[in-house]
């Protein structure tokens, strides 16, 4: 089949989240310039740059983990381990503004080295991150998309080092959810190694 994501495409459920696939979880906790705490998850998320460290999140809709940035620049990225699926999942909920998350999730929130937004203790690994870029997004038209991206350096990072093995990050531990198309998630438990080929061998 083929179909213009404007005019429709006639399936039950939007099939595009589901080609882009699996994403990993941005578990992104804030904290306002008074104090509150806030968690979401957000499958429009990655890293996009390595020197320097830069990461992304895109919010469908202006939330509280937007509006926190905005108010301090400063946001922690957790890693979503199998263990922390559900209580991840409790953290989607749309709480009001000022509700902790982390308390009705049953989390710890724990103080960061370089920033005062709060990471979650259990996580596996935190990414503290301070905002370079925040933006609303827009179509081909011009017209804005009730859409919001985020861009943060990362200044800092937790490492549980249970899940370290010979000095690397062992995926088989920490076991990361990721978000599929519809209601569905996965669980990161295979892994295999490719060598980039030289040119000419």
């Amino acid at each position: 089949m083929f179909y213009e994501p404007q005019k429709g495409h006639g399936l039950p459920h939007n099939p595009l989240k589901a080609i882009v696939a699996p994403r990993p979880i941005g578990w992104i906790g804030t904290r306002s310039k008074e104090g509150a705490l806030n968690l979401a998850p957000y499958s429009f998320f990655n890293i996009v740059c390595d020197t320097p460290p830069l990461l992304m999140f895109s919010s469908s809709g202006y939330k509280d983990s937007v509006a926190f940035i905005e108010e301090t620049r400063e946001f922690t990225a957790n890693m979503v381990g199998e263990h922390l699926a559900k209580q991840m999942n409790a953290t989607s909920v749309n709480a009001p503004r000022g509700v902790s998350e982390f308390d009705y999730a049953g989390l710890t929130a724990a103080p960061c080295e370089q920033i005062k937004a709060s990471r979650v203790a259990e996580a596996y690994a935190t990414l503290e991150c301070v905002a370079v870029d925040i933006r609303q997004l827009k179509g081909r038209d011009g017209a804005l998309a009730d859409a919001y991206m985020v861009i943060g350096e990362v200044v800092g990072v937790h490492i549980d080092e249970t899940i370290l093995v010979d000095g690397l990050i062992d995926i088989t531990k920490s076991r990361p959810v990721t978000r599929l198309g519809y209601m569905d998630f996965a669980t990161t438990d295979t892994v295999y190694q490719m060598l980039r080929p030289k040119w000419g061998e």
